[in-house]
């Protein structure tokens, strides 16, 4: 069905739940506002860090982001050091698989292109990876089809032949926007009912089985 797969990172590649919830819990701290619960914090990845802010305090003022990103980014420099996320199972070397009988990947994530691209390499799976797209990249980010319209420009590809997978409903309007199919997986931080009444085309419980849907 598909010869190009777009992947988000977050809870599809890797399981960067503690350090997301860790990291925002401490700026919010430092920034003095109430610490948001872990379901809080949880029900905002997939998007951008400023939507990401503004989603669990509506109220906050603009002028005050820049300071907040700043607090959030120099918290997470340092517990990257000790809270090191893993790739999800099988996702190496399903990728590996794949890429061996011409598939190709590439990755539209809502976190920083410098954070993204380090994690990418760090975990190994940066030479199976043709392009990467970060929050830096787009003007428009998820859910709107931007990071999928641009990396079909980028590699060549039609909609019809491209799988977009995420674990969050937003990857999956993402995808759907740009008429591509849709794959959502359940280990990440949403859930299959989620996924399905987003739209996603099928949903797993194991990145392995992408290698089926090809």
């Amino acid at each position: 069905m598909s010869k190009l797969i777009i992947l988000d990172f977050d809870g599809t590649l890797a399981d960067t739940r503690e350090i997301i919830v860790r990291t925002n819990q401490e700026a919010q701290r430092r920034m003095g506002y109430p610490v948001t619960d872990e379901a809080g914090i949880v029900a905002t990845v997939g998007l951008p860090l400023t939507e990401c802010i503004l989603t669990m305090y509506p109220d906050l003022p603009h002028e005050a982001l820049p300071e907040w990103v700043k607090t959030y980014r120099e918290v997470f420099n340092v517990l990257k050091e000790t809270i090191i996320p893993e790739l999800f199972p099988h996702v190496k070397e399903t990728m590996e698989e794949l890429v061996g009988k011409g598939c190709r990947f590439t990755v539209a994530s809502s976190r920083g292109t410098e954070s993204l691209t380090d994690f990418l390499r760090e975990m190994g799976i940066a030479p199976y990876i043709s392009y990467v797209l970060g929050a830096d990249d787009v003007k428009l980010a998820k859910p709107h089809p931007e990071p999928v319209l641009m990396t079909l420009a980028a590699m060549s590809a039609d909609a019809s032949d491209t799988l977009v997978v995420g674990d969050m409903p937003v990857d999956i309007q993402m995808g759907l926007g740009a008429g591509a199919w849709t794959c959502g997986v359940t280990y990440g931080n949403s859930n299959r009912e989620a996924l399905l009444a987003a739209g996603a085309h099928h949903v797993i419980d194991d990145f392995g089985e992408i290698a089926s849907l090809i």
